[in-house]
């Protein structure tokens, strides 16, 4: 029994009987601890926002495939728009016009006084200068003036008196040929037809009718290594083959026209639209060449590069027609 009369034993059961409704009611902490994890769990994990829905993106649009590359529309120079083959065919006349108004004394650059002499220059010129031609024809012909003459002269002979033209023996057997030729089946005459013409030695299409429009009068187109550059720069043609550009100018222009066409565009070549560097900047017709600018476009810088008469030097022939402004060329041997 204790001071205030309850028994020890009483109390401790007192005591357990308490706690154990204090255990009751009250869960202990290690029951609390995932209980409360649990909800805290479940109340701490965010609402789940739904996502915003994807916007699909544009589909991207296909570039269109590039065309295969054809040949770029002629633009002549000042003109946006492409040119039409009845504008070129024009244009093409008008340039005709306008070089004639330009080299109104335009002719044959090669010296001749019969249509042998002029066959026989014009197999000479190749690989060569007009120039160097004439420097060289006038020995050539005071000792063998007819075909005859030439037929029967001692190879070594020739080949001397024509060596400064290049390719002297090859020559000498072309000319010699075609004198043969000339004496055995034409009677000693130069033949006016283009298909007598192309079958002596060392003759083609372009030196027939060199002959032809010059000895004969008979129309003809010359295409030659300055006629071919400007049609194709002028955009006239696109073919590289000779009969095929004579083929596709003729169809240009008038018959009447082709023998002075030709000397017209060749003196151009020859003296302002060169082969690697022409003088754009003193060109007459630049507002009708689709290719301006190819060259020097600065007016005093191209003047510097006009040759002959337009330069104010000598021209090829040592005796040129009448009307010529320029001065004769000089003999071989001789200073300009």
């Amino acid at each position: 029994m204790g001071e205030h009369g309850v028994s020890k034993r009483v109390k401790a059961s007192n005591r357990k009987a308490e706690r154990s409704r204090s255990a009751e009611s009250v869960p202990s902490a290690k029951a609390v601890e995932p209980v409360a994890a649990a909800k805290a769990a479940k109340v701490s994990k965010p609402v789940a926002v739904s996502k915003p829905v994807a916007v699909a993106k544009p589909a991207k649009v296909s570039k269109p495939a590039k065309p295969a590359k054809v040949a770029a529309p002629v633009k002549v120079a000042g003109s946006a728009k492409p040119e039409s083959r009845l504008a070129m065919v024009r244009r093409a006349r008008k340039i005709n016009r306008e070089l004639a108004e330009v080299f109104p004394y335009a002719h044959p650059e090669l010296d001749f006084r019969n249509p042998f002499e002029l066959l026989v220059a014009t197999v000479l010129s190749a690989q060569t200068t007009d120039l160097r031609v004439n420097q060289t024809t006038p020995a050539l012909f005071a000792k063998y003036p007819t075909p005859e003459d030439l037929a029967a002269a001692v190879p070594e002979e020739v080949e001397e008196l024509i060596r400064p033209t290049g390719f002297f023996r090859a020559k000498t057997r072309s000319i010699m040929g075609l004198a043969a030729a000339l004496r055995d089946e034409f009677g000693g005459e130069v033949p006016g037809r283009l298909e007598d013409l192309v079958k002596l030695p060392g003759v083609g299409r372009k030196t027939a009718f060199v002959v032809l429009g010059n000895a004969f009068g008979v129309p003809g187109i010359t295409v030659d290594t300055h006629f071919m550059r400007l049609v194709r720069r002028w955009k006239w043609t696109e073919q590289e083959d000779p009969v095929k550009i004579e083929a596709e100018i003729a169809e240009i222009f008038p018959k009447s026209e082709w023998t002075m066409l030709s000397h017209r565009v060749i003196f151009h070549g020859r003296r302002i639209c060169h082969a690697r560097k022409p003088a754009c900047g003193a060109c007459p017709i630049t507002h009708l060449c689709p290719s301006y600018g190819e060259g020097e476009t600065d007016p005093e810088k191209a003047r510097k590069l006009l040759k002959y008469e337009m330069g104010g030097f000598p021209g090829q022939r040592l005796d040129p027609p009448p009307g010529y402004p320029g001065r004769p060329a000089p003999p071989l041997g001789a200073s300009g």
